[in-house]
């Protein structure tokens, strides 16, 4: 069921657009090449097709990337940018912003920011040390995370450029407007990379259920588990983010929904959310379209509206049954 809302909503977002085409012509522009490629062909090919691609990879990654993260910290709170990825990434792509190197070359942006989120992964591994437990990867991440929060607001505060703050603000929203298959091919192998060592990590996550000295005797190494989860997360945020922006709540909300319905198993939770996020986010972009056509509503406003008030209301039943 996953799988067909997907495709559908895949589909429904290479229809929806300012320019007015129908089905059968909108899926010929897509196969066309030569001399057949005309205006409905480019903006297939080159605005329509990528935007659906990424708004694909980009849910994928942060659904998965939260509900991995949730079974290894044991936390249903936990989320992709507990281990300061997306905070780092989006320091990364700032200072590109600010430098003027974005502007200069075309992958200067996503370079950046995905430098960025490996020097995350590199800080919250270095903190946490070779045995940290769960508290200690949290602690490291929320550290990492402050850190990087902090520099992107003194970029932003020392700024001389109001336009160059501008674009930063405006990109931190997080949108998938304006981009190409450029964008896809650099965020394709992190995205990828990320989604094979998380799909790694289910037998491990399973065994964590049951604690970390049972999982220990199940025969499981928790602290390459470990390492598979934050550099899983790392690859696959860190290129979401890096030709997104920062788009916050999917990694939440979607493995909270999903839950119920895998039966609470981790290794089930991986693909169930990674097709969760990708028809979360496919579904918010295409809303974005419609809502405000001609205002550009930006695709990370719109999941933080929906993923909120989700939040507190996670937190109001935690505190129901804690009462």
């Amino acid at each position: 069921m996953l799988g067909l809302l997907v495709a559908g909503l895949f589909l429904g977002s290479l229809l929806v657009g300012p320019a007015a085409l129908g089905l059968g012509e909108s899926l010929r522009a897509l196969v066309a090449g030569g001399e057949e490629r005309d205006a409905v062909a480019l903006v297939m090919q080159e605005v329509r097709l990528p935007r659906a691609l990424l708004g694909l990879m980009v849910g994928a990654a942060l659904g998965l990337s939260g509900a991995a993260l949730q079974g290894f910290l044991r936390n249903p709170l936990a989320e992709p940018g507990l281990v300061g990825t997306s905070a780092s990434a989006a320091l990364g792509a700032v200072v590109a912003l600010q430098s003027g190197v974005a502007a200069a070359h075309a992958l200067a942006l996503p370079a950046a920011a995905l430098a960025g989120a490996g020097v995350s992964v590199a800080l919250v591994v270095a903190i946490a040390g070779p045995r940290g437990g769960a508290l200690t990867l949290i602690l490291a991440g929320i550290a990492v995370s402050a850190l990087a929060a902090a520099l992107t607001a003194l970029v932003l505060n020392l700024s001389p450029n109001p336009f160059a703050a501008s674009e930063i603000v405006f990109w931190m929203m997080g949108s998938l407007a304006d981009r190409s298959m450029l964008h896809v091919w650099v965020a394709a192998p992190f995205v990828a990379l990320g989604a094979l060592l998380l799909a790694t990590t289910g037998r491990g996550l399973d065994a964590l259920t049951l604690g970390e000295d049972a999982a220990e005797a199940l025969g499981v190494n928790l602290a390459r588990l470990r390492l598979a989860v934050v550099a899983g997360v790392a690859a696959a945020v860190g290129g979401a983010t890096a030709v997104a922006g920062a788009v916050g709540f999917v990694g939440l909300v979607v493995p909270h929904v999903l839950r119920p319905l895998v039966g609470a198993r981790p290794s089930a939770l991986l693909p169930a959310s990674a097709l969760g996020g990708a028809a979360m986010v496919l579904a918010a972009d295409i809303a974005v379209r419609l809502i405000a056509p001609d205002r550009d509503l930006k695709l990370g406003v719109l999941t933080a509206i929906v993923g909120a008030p989700f939040f507190l209301h996670l937190i109001w039943r935690l505190r129901a049954r804690l009462a």
